[in-house]
């Protein structure tokens, strides 16, 4: 990406806010853990929990799924400021390998920040390893008010 993505909330900032806005998120104890922000990315952890897992002892796709959506909006948080209102339009996900019985990390990177969209990428792969676990992209409606 040629353009340079601005960083408006710094991480003890973004956490702030992702804590006020969805509080839900921490229900039944917290296991997702902004780690990092910069100017157009976020890292997330995934923390291992009875309640990620499928049948087979396999980090389950929903869980997954949330880790990215999670990371993903985090790294717009970063990058405009406190934007509780935009929302999901696409996300589409790869899953690449079964991933075993722990955490996981996000790495989340904007593609695009535009005024109405943001189109971004998230890779996730096991904390001691660089092989992908599942590839997503998504796609961000930003409200027109900020």
């Amino acid at each position: 990406m040629s353009e340079t993505l601005p960083q408006t909330l710094s991480l003890p900032e973004t956490i702030a806010f992702l804590d006020s806005a969805f509080p839900q998120m921490a229900a039944g104890g917290r296991s997702y853990h902004l780690v990092a922000v910069g100017p157009g990315s976020a890292r997330m952890r995934m923390d291992h929990h009875e309640r990620h897992l499928r049948p087979g002892g396999t980090v389950s796709g929903p869980s997954m799924m949330a880790l990215a959506d999670y990371a993903l909006f985090a790294a717009i948080l970063a990058s405009l400021g406190p934007v509780a209102l935009a929302v999901t339009t696409n996300l589409n996900f790869n899953f690449l390998r079964k991933p075993g019985p722990n955490g996981l990390v996000a790495e989340a990177r904007l593609l695009k920040l535009g005024r109405r969209l943001a189109v971004g990428e998230v890779a996730i792969t096991a904390p001691d390893s660089d092989d992908l676990v599942c590839h997503a992209t998504g796609t961000y409606s930003i409200p027109p008010e900020r």
